[in-house]
């Protein structure tokens, strides 16, 4: 049981940082576009709802993370 927890904590911390590193992109992208085309708002609000929803992807896989470790320590005792 607790292999598998760890695994799953594993991929759970792994989509964590794929979701704040495409957050941060997006966020770069959208600054990039600001600078360059102040008035091409479709495109910055595109990227701006992009960066959103990463946050909220990375802030949903931390809080399962969190979860199995609280699995993993209510195991352990």
């Amino acid at each position: 049981m607790n292999t598998i927890l760890v695994i799953a904590l594993i991929v759970l911390v792994g989509f964590v940082v794929v979701s704040l590193v495409r957050g941060i992109v997006a966020f770069l992208q959208s600054t990039k576009l600001d600078l360059d085309n102040p008035e091409d708002d479709a495109r910055v609000g595109r990227m701006q709802a992009k960066q959103n929803q990463m946050m909220f992807a990375r802030i949903k896989y931390q809080a399962l993370a969190v979860l199995v470790v609280a699995i993993l320590l209510a195991i352990k005792n």
